[in-house]
């Protein structure tokens, strides 16, 4: 018989997967089971809503523990991030999924925010600008968590410009070590890494260059090579 937490899960992703967005069931469960076990009250940081798909996933997993999350999102114009008219799309899930009283929105570029925050975090999720400049910032956040939090970044190993933030940032930093990934979202967590930690890193390189090579077959409107050679199937880069 499932447990308690799989049942809330599998409630959460419900409602979540009709959400649009770039998250997958397992990298889902992966956000989840994270979140579900910090101690009581947590406070949850996500970089980057979207429409709320992961913030669905995020509250629910904070409200078994009396927790909450801050989404931290601009909500700008342009193709990628929807601009105003996606803020009211993410307000109108997080009412529909009944999770108003666990998410604050804070409507702000998390590199403005991150200088004046000051409340200490148990969780960090980042999914925001995908560039190196910025997800460098991003991990500053991390500063605020104590030792053996989770850190959890999406599009680690399919985005050019966050690879390259973990490899110059992560790989030789003595505050965060790599535990695992689900899809491109991985999981890091607050704490001194191990030789073997740094070269879990390393050893994702290969998919990393996999992923870039179907995101340059996908511009070059070549969806049958890439399905062909690495098995990549959609029109959507992987993530």
């Amino acid at each position: 018989m499932p447990d308690r937490p799989a049942l809330e899960f599998e409630a959460a992703w419900d409602v979540a997967s009709a959400i649009p967005g770039w998250l997958t069931e397992d990298q889902a469960r992966l956000l989840f089971d994270t979140a579900r076990d910090l101690p009581a009250e947590p406070l949850l940081l996500e970089i980057g809503s979207h429409q709320g798909k992961s913030t669905v996933v995020l509250a629910a997993a904070a409200r078994a523990h009396g927790g909450r999350v801050v989404a931290v999102d601009p909500f700008v114009d342009g193709r990628l991030f929807g601009g105003p008219s996606t803020r009211d799309k993410f307000e109108r899930n997080v009412r529909a999924a009944e999770l108003g009283d666990v998410v604050e929105l804070l409507p702000e570029y998390s590199t403005r925010a991150r200088p004046g925050w000051s409340r200490d975090l148990d969780y960090l999720y980042i999914d925001g600008k995908h560039d190196y400049w910025t997800l460098s910032d991003d991990l500053k956040w991390a500063r605020h968590l104590p030792d053996g939090a989770p850190v959890l970044v999406h599009d680690c190993y399919s985005s050019i410009g966050v690879t390259l933030g973990v490899l110059a940032k992560v790989l030789p930093s003595r505050h965060l070590r790599y535990e695992r990934r689900a899809g491109s979202l991985a999981l890091f967590r607050v704490g001194r890494p191990s030789a073997v930690d740094r070269l879990r890193i390393v050893r994702e390189l290969p998919w990393w260059l996999r992923n870039v090579a179907v995101k340059v077959l996908l511009r070059l409107r070549l969806r049958a090579v890439a399905a062909r050679v690495f098995g990549h199937e959609g029109p959507y880069d992987p993530y």
